[in-house]
């Protein structure tokens, strides 16, 4: 939520109860660690922000364009809706070339774990997650920023 702009109508709070109800609701789930349970988590919090992104009408092309930056490395300029939906379809294309880089980014972008709660999750060490971030944003930006992405 903070790469959102001020006034965004879906507030942090409202995410985290979304997320809450969702899983409160998942009676099947064997959570193996709080790793496990966050990881979860970041994975709702992606899908009901997309969800809403999407759902949003979307304005005309035009001036006020905003920045939305995933950490330092990934800059996406445009309506953080579109931005945010851009994302995420880069992170499903991302999935199905590297899962876990996917898993990796979706942990610690959209649930906010550090790199030890995401190696603790993933079950690999903190050097892994690390070079799996960095790969995964240079991967993001380049398809974010490719000609089709935008066609």
């Amino acid at each position: 939520m903070s790469h959102e702009p001020p006034g965004h109508t879906l507030q942090a709070t409202a995410l985290v109860n979304e997320a809450y109800l969702r899983l409160i609701d998942v009676r099947q789930v064997k959570w193996e660690s709080r790793a496990h349970f966050f990881a979860m988590a970041a994975r709702l919090m992606r899908r009901i922000l997309v969800d809403f992104a999407r759902s949003r009408k979307y304005q005309k092309r035009g001036g006020g364009a905003k920045r939305v930056s995933l950490d330092d490395g990934l800059v996406v300029g445009g309506e953080p809706a579109r931005d945010l939906v851009a994302l995420d379809d880069a992170l499903t294309a991302l999935a199905v070339v590297d899962t876990r880089k996917s898993q990796v980014v979706e942990m610690r972008f959209f649930g906010g774990l550090t790199v030890e709660e995401t190696a603790e999750a993933l079950h690999v060490s903190q050097d892994t997650v690390m070079r799996d971030w960095k790969l995964a944003k240079a991967w993001l930006l380049r398809e974010i920023r490719s000609p089709k992405a935008h066609g």
